[in-house]
């Protein structure tokens, strides 16, 4: 591990101090007056001051999501002038770029290469919906006899999204961009360690033209303000990333007032490298998959498998590549690994990676907190390699959400899949192979939404993103998507010349 300070991006210095809610569209302060400050994890110090949301808030912006949508505000734009407004959105994003990834690099700690490529993707995503919404339509079916059938697609209504810290832009967009594109209103509640370029964002959609009351953002306390969005009567979908255990707690309040839920959850990502693979692309693909935003994601390949034949020659390149990963200023392109989101992530960390020691694995690299200099204020975990470990180990089972990988040879390929399928989660996973019948029948038997093969990528705008077991369910980045913010409607006609007459009276 090594650490770098050469500043080799230019920050605009364009944050404000203090940061409103939006509700109605318009900027306002929270109705008890509190506010929380957010911090910069790479340096602990204070960014801004953010609006607290209360219950009334909530209620205050469920209101207003459900006026705009009740009074056809958004929802009766002919499709064309809604994708139109979503084109804008993503122009106003790119004109404003770096603007976008300081402010998300101040307020996760992450690097500057990774906030680059999530402010991007986040842009795209718009654009992606602006063309898919166009050709998503009902259809026309011929019934037997003198009938029609037409089906149409309406928005679903009002809907709750609930944002994760770790991608606080680029999940925003995931949900906002399909719902918006539907027809929909939404309640946006970023997370409170992360929320400023979520506000960001619903300050973009007023300024490219979404009606008030469209976007609404609204950050504050899960369990007071997420609870009371996911058990509100008025509001129709939600649509939640986070930890397992608080989607099984959504689900169930949601289900009191039936309404849709979309749930990407946990997961504990395979990445399995047989003994025909590319082993440099495998090396690095497998070094990308673990600590890309600092093992902070959710489809992390945390679990890495190399077959017995070339587990050697595999690891003793894998810890040598590891052990070069940059540390250090989140804005400069030379930093691999950002910081993590705060202490009490770090102490999460650092306990599975003590806890693997006493189950008696091994700390190839790593192991530790790190200390950066010139940020030894910040959160910062040095990219972590644990060795003899079984499934038994609590580092092995649970999601650690941190930059730890535990490593396990395996001898064939029905010994892959089965450690593969090893898990209560299945999002994510990797198969690395020159062979494309093994890599397809691999593919077709691991338990999981995702398969990347000979790729460390997990998604692009136009690919299903969502997981299988307790790793949730729904597909968020695609098509599909937009079936789980729209309602299908049947209409039935009779087109014949001759009056119905079924009970023949």
């Amino acid at each position: 591990m090594s650490t770098v300070k050469d500043e080799k991006f230019a920050p605009l210095a364009v944050k404000r101090d203090s940061y409103q809610l939006i509700i109605g569209g318009q900027r306002v302060d929270s109705s008890t007056g509190e506010t929380f400050t957010t911090y910069n994890p790479a340096t602990g110090e204070p960014i801004a001051t953010i609006a607290k949301a209360s219950k009334e808030d909530a209620e205050k912006a469920v209101l207003a999501a459900r006026a705009a949508f009740d009074k056809g505000k958004w929802k009766l734009f002919p499709i064309n002038k809604r994708s139109r407004t979503l084109n804008k959105i993503a122009a106003i994003m790119r004109s404003r770029f770096n603007e976008i990834v300081e402010l998300e690099i101040l307020d996760t700690g992450k690097s500057l290469t990774a906030a680059q490529g999530q402010v991007m993707q986040a842009i795209e995503d718009f654009e992606f919906y602006a063309g898919a919404i166009v050709g998503h339509r009902g259809s026309v079916n011929n019934v037997p006899g003198q009938f029609q059938n037409v089906s149409e697609k309406e928005p679903v209504g009002v809907c709750a999204q609930i944002i994760p810290w770790n991608y606080p832009l680029m999940m925003a967009a995931w949900k906002v961009a399909p719902a918006i594109a539907a027809g929909c209103s939404v309640i946006v509640k970023p997370a409170t360690l992360t929320p400023l370029t979520a506000i960001l964002l619903g300050e973009i959609c007023i300024e490219a033209g979404v009606p008030e009351g469209v976007v609404n953002v609204i950050p504050g306390s899960g369990s007071e303000v997420g609870n009371y969005l996911v058990e509100h009567e008025k509001v129709d979908k939600v649509a939640f990333t986070g930890s397992t255990p608080i989607g099984k707690d959504i689900m169930a309040k949601a289900s009191q007032t039936l309404k849709r839920v979309t749930l990407e959850l946990g997961g504990k990502s395979p990445n399995i490298v047989f003994e025909d693979a590319d082993i440099d692309a495998a090396v690095d693909g497998s070094l990308f998959g673990i600590f890309y935003n600092s093992g902070q994601s959710c489809e992390a390949r945390s679990r890495l498998y190399v077959h017995e034949s070339i587990y050697d020659t595999f690891m003793e390149k894998f810890e040598e590549k590891a052990k070069r990963l940059n540390l250090g200023d989140p804005f400069s392109k030379e930093t691999h690994v950002g910081a993590i989101i705060n202490k009490g992530q770090l102490d999460v960390i650092d306990s599975y990676v003590q806890s693997a020691k006493e189950d008696g694995a091994t700390i190839l690299v790593g192991g530790k907190p790190a200390v950066v200099e010139g940020y030894e204020n910040g959160f910062w975990y040095e990219p972590t390699i644990i060795t003899n470990v079984n499934h038994n180990m609590k580092a092995v089972k649970e999601e650690i959400f941190g930059p730890v990988v535990v490593v396990m040879p395996f001898s064939d390929e029905k010994e892959a899949i089965k450690l593969a399928n090893d898990s209560e989660y299945g999002l994510g996973s990797a198969v690395w192979t020159k062979d494309y019948a093994r890599a397809t029948r691999v593919s077709k038997q691991i338990q999981a939404g995702i398969v990347m093969v000979n790729c460390p990528f997990s998604a692009f705008p136009g690919t299903p993103f969502g997981g299988y077991k307790q790793s949730g369910f729904g597909r968020e980045l695609c098509i599909e998507t937009l079936d789980l913010y729209t309602e299908t409607k049947s209409i039935l006609s009779y087109f014949g010349s001759r009056p119905l007459n079924p009970f023949g009276l």
